[in-house]
């Protein structure tokens, strides 16, 4: 279970995905922050990969913000022009959608969810959501693209000001550094290839599995498959017998 709590208003997430204990509307309408703290669950690039049901890289080209069919609540509408697909079906573009944003002089806001600028380029890890593609993991899901001093691309993680906790010590850790682009995009590509080859050979023993299973059942019911092709047999006579 990870907690975030900004100036008072606390939000629950299990596994990745929110569950709020007060509705969105109650999030910061127009408040100034003065301090903020955020622990997450720091998440492995592989069990990012795992998760996401794509991975894209792309340009935010249109934003939009709107009031959802309760209106009560903001959600945010980011189109992505996409660049390359590094896992799920190729598509020329995405729209993402996050929870809060500004309508006319109201701002909703949330704790951890990415937050996209036009012309940005972004890394994002997509999950489905009944309101659409959204962020996987939250911030954690998000890599901008910038250039170093070089002019090489870089993938540098949007988690900046929050606390990352490794579960498995029990200890904080740090916040990953920014990588070359490319060698990202390459540690994404091979951690999909050894997905699709796990679940390959999942498939398989699956398969053997049942095949296993049905001939088990074979052997325990001769009788009645043997009844059975007797029957078949006969019926096939009597047929032919007709022509």
């Amino acid at each position: 279970m990870r907690f975030y709590v900004r100036n008072g208003v606390s939000l629950a997430l299990n596994g990745g995905m929110a569950r709020m204990t007060l509705p969105l509307a109650a999030v910061l309408l127009l408040a100034p922050v003065a301090a903020e703290a955020t622990i997450l669950r720091a998440v492995e690039l592989e069990e990012k990969v795992t998760h996401a049901s794509s991975i894209i890289l792309g340009q935010m080209t249109n934003q939009q913000s709107r009031w959802d069919d309760s209106k009560k609540n903001i959600l945010t509408y980011s189109t992505f022009r996409v660049e390359k697909t590094l896992k799920g079906q190729p598509a020329q573009e995405i729209t993402i959608v996050t929870p809060g944003g500004t309508v006319d002089n109201v701002a909703q806001e949330i704790i951890g969810v990415p937050r996209f600028r036009q012309g940005e380029e972004h890394v994002l890890f997509v999950r489905n959501s009944q309101a659409g593609p959204t962020v996987l993991f939250l911030e954690q899901g998000d890599y901008r693209v910038e250039k170093n001093s070089r002019g090489d691309r870089l993938a540098v993680p949007a988690v900046s000001s929050q606390v990352l906790v490794d579960t498995g010590r029990g200890s904080a850790t740090a916040v990953e550094p920014p990588r070359a682009l490319r060698d990202f995009e390459g540690a994404v590509k091979e951690h999909v290839r050894r997905g699709d080859a796990i679940n390959r050979m999942r498939m398989i023993e699956r398969e053997k599995k049942e095949q296993a299973s049905l001939w088990n059942q074979i052997q325990r019911n001769k009788l009645l498959v043997f009844l059975a092709i007797i029957g078949a047999l006969i019926a096939s006579w009597q047929l032919l017998k007709r022509w």
